[in-house]
């Protein structure tokens, strides 16, 4: 049987492939929601991007959705979070202001994906900047958090049914200097590479050089058309989001087990059968202990490709799991 996955998202591309290596008949109900139909002996299933089934419940998509309530059921389960508030305006926010004083923080949105609305300021911000993230986030949702940021290295754990599939270390956008070319010469040199495209076809997002990196850029004293010195690393971003153009390392065979098992514990606690778990870390070979990592966020439609194909690591394929746990 063929199938014309052309213009899907990749994740949906792979869940197809597999479905077909199992003999699973497959149709192509909706190309541009990438949702698609599986049947065989009987059994029918629905997918959309490759990640939203049966499996999930809508209240689970809703609980996983709404930041600050995730927060709330990971804390019942004595789990570690970001410290923070909540504001529905800017008089809010400035009320709040003081209480994250010397401290780096993050604002963003209560239910956005994908980054969108996130912003970092550090312990030297000015509150005009504070204000600008703020207008920011609540022009995309009337509820906004604002927490203490925790430093180290962000993690996506992906849980499928009751086992940890497979754990990526996501790293901001960036690039590496050659002392001849600009930044804005190096993105476009790094996004030649095939494994870098728009839409989620390919396993990674094109680097774009929009107002967010200009900004990041000026905090570093850089530009767009500044030359970096022979392999020096920039950022263009602070979040490390795949769909702002960073870069995934698979880490699921360096992890330490301890917080396999923690991303585990957390998709339990929202009865979550198919999540993506960020949790920041400060080694990911030490024990887990009371102030070495922070979970700060749950998803419920995790991208499966950034497993497959990570920029370094394995093919872990995941979507295998997928299938196994919706019963083909």
């Amino acid at each position: 049987m063929e199938v014309n996955i052309k213009g899907l998202e990749l994740s949906t591309q792979i869940m197809i492939e597999e479905s077909l290596r199992r003999g699973i008949h497959v149709e192509i109900i909706d190309q541009k929601e990438n949702l698609i139909r599986l049947e065989k002996e009987g059994k029918v299933e629905y997918i959309q991007q490759a990640t939203k089934t049966s499996a999930d419940s809508y209240i689970v998509v809703l609980l996983m959705e709404n930041k600050q309530v995730t927060k709330l059921l990971l804390k019942e389960q004595k789990m570690n979070v970001p410290h923070g508030v909540v504001i529905h305006s800017q008089e809010e926010a400035v009320q709040a202001y003081n209480e994250f004083e010397g401290l780096e923080i993050v604002v963003k949105p209560n239910s956005t994906n994908f980054g969108q609305g996130v912003v970092i300021l550090d312990e030297n911000r000015k509150v005009e900047d504070f204000k600008k993230a703020v207008d920011y986030a609540l022009a995309l949702d009337s509820t906004v958090l604002i927490e203490e940021f925790f430093k180290g290295k962000e993690y996506r754990f992906l849980v499928i049914g009751d086992e940890l599939a497979a754990v990526v270390h996501r790293v901001p956008a960036n690039v590496v200097g050659d002392g001849k070319h600009t930044i804005e010469e190096l993105v476009e040199i790094k996004n030649r590479n095939p494994l870098r495209g728009k839409g989620y076809v390919t396993p990674l997002e094109k680097i774009q050089l929009g107002v967010v990196e200009e900004d990041f850029l000026l905090k570093q004293n850089l530009t767009e058309k500044s030359i970096l010195d022979k392999d020096v690393t920039v950022y263009l971003r602070e979040n490390s989001n795949v769909s702002t153009g960073g870069d995934t390392i698979d880490y699921t065979d360096e992890m330490h087990p301890g917080y396999k098992e923690i991303a585990i514990k957390a998709a339990k606690a929202l009865n979550a059968k198919i999540c993506g778990i960020d949790i920041i870390l400060k080694d990911c070979k030490e024990a887990p202990t009371e102030d070495n990592y922070c979970i700060i966020e749950l998803n419920f439609n995790p991208a499966l490709h950034m497993h497959d194909f990570p920029f370094e690591g394995k093919n872990r394929r995941v979507e295998e799991k997928v299938l196994d746990l919706l019963g083909f």
